[in-house]
């Protein structure tokens, strides 16, 4: 058995691994479904200005992304992207939302909408910080 520690590791290793944990889990979880959800806005020329990305998970949904561009801000847009994310879970059957923020993120809006923070990871990555919050829909 040789030991390797890989400073700068191909792509397909990392792949080998997660897709081995997936293939524990799946074999392991009540659950044997993570379906994918988004939202998105396009202005007239067909460009993505607004959205986010989301994935169902049992009895949570798990918001990954929200993103908004400049020319939007301040407008509702995240409002109204978030509505709809959680809509669309609500009717997957998921009772809560969980997702992070960074410390230069959007803590106060997701507070705004009804989300409590659980656990804050301090130091991350150096001296910021990472709010894991969650919201019960």
């Amino acid at each position: 058995m040789k030991i390797e520690v890989l400073e700068n590791p191909q792509q397909g290793l990392i792949d080998f691994f997660d897709k081995k944990i997936d293939d524990f889990n799946w074999a392991n979880w009540e659950i044997d479904e993570r379906l994918p959800l988004a939202v998105q806005i396009k202005n007239d020329l067909g460009n993505v200005v607004a959205g986010g990305t989301a994935r169902s998970f049992g009895g949570w949904l798990l918001l990954d992304t929200l993103w908004v561009s400049d020319e939007l801000r301040d407008q509702k847009v995240g409002s109204k992207i978030l509505k709809e994310i959680e809509a669309s879970g609500k009717k997957r059957g998921c009772k809560h939302c969980l997702l992070d923020t960074l410390n230069f993120q959007a803590m106060p809006f997701y507070e705004k909408h009804g989300y409590v923070t659980q656990w804050v990871q301090q130091g991350y990555p150096k001296t910021g910080c990472k709010y894991f919050m969650v919201k019960e829909l």
